[in-house]
């Protein structure tokens, strides 16, 4: 099985912690190239220095500071890279929106959500789908949420862009795939990131339960009876990424240990 990504050059986005950093690390271990994004630049810093590199390869990992609220600047940002060199697989990952029920959001925060998401996801695509054309290689994976399948209590806004995003994710598998570029999202569990800690903590002062007992209690949901790592979606990522996936293409990927009921 190919899963070599040598001279193959990727964008990771939201890199700084939880699945983006796992992710740029696992593509680095297979040989590629990254560029990291996030609004952290000390933090970045933390990663490069974590990821394999391997001079002898030629490999060269970088990182681009940038907030997905500012897309103007993102986009100027992003066709400086793109003038150094093409990239071959690009990460949407961002972190999700606020919690709460769906009849409390108001309309910003469907639009804050639908643009750092969605927008921003197009965005990215549209700079970065020439030089995959041109090299005939092109991976965009998408981190998103089991919600595209089973809507989760308590996530109004964030059920509501998650699904967009998967439509607009399989609309443009369909229209890429001819230049050899696939288009999947990755689909994660319950995985023990910052995020889900501050979800779950949440949860316990809403409902008067220990932390320990919420974490408890999804585990026994899950029938691998335990939260997912950051690293384990990082691998599926990276799968996707490489040469051994390149009839894989449209798909709603979930690696959640089992927990979504449906096919």
């Amino acid at each position: 099985m190919n899963l070599s990504l040598l001279g193959k050059n990727a964008l990771v986005c939201g890199a700084s912690r939880g699945i983006g950093k796992a992710a740029a690390i696992e593509l680095a271990s297979l040989g590629a190239n990254v560029t990291l994004v996030s609004r952290s630049a000390d933090k970045m810093s933390d990663v490069i220095k974590e990821m394999d590199m391997d001079i002898d390869k030629g490999q060269d990992h970088d990182f681009l500071v940038a907030d997905f609220l500012e897309l103007s600047d993102l986009k100027k940002r992003v066709k400086g890279l793109v003038l150094k060199r093409p990239y071959h697989i690009l990460v949407n990952n961002t972190g999700g929106p606020p919690a709460g029920p769906i009849l409390k959001a108001e309309k910003d925060e469907f639009d804050v959500a639908f643009q750092q998401h969605l927008i921003c996801n197009h965005t990215l695509v549209k700079l970065l789908q020439k030089g995959m054309i041109a090299a005939g290689y092109g991976r965009v994976i998408n981190v998103i949420s089991i919600s595209v399948k089973t809507p989760i209590d308590n996530l109004g806004v964030s059920n509501t862009i998650r699904g967009a995003v998967a439509s607009w994710s399989k609309t443009m598998a369909n229209e890429l795939g001819q230049y050899g570029i696939t288009v999947n999202n990755v689909l994660p569990g319950y995985t023990d990131t910052e995020r889900l800690r501050e979800l779950f903590g949440q949860r316990a002062e809403a409902s008067g339960n220990s932390y320990e007992s919420i974490i408890e209690g999804i585990s026994e949901t899950i029938p691998a009876k335990r939260l997912g790592r950051a690293q384990e979606i990082g691998s599926a990522i990276a799968f996707l990424a490489s040469p051994a996936a390149s009839y894989v293409n449209g798909v709603n990927l979930a690696v959640d240990g089992g927990v979504t009921r449906s096919m």
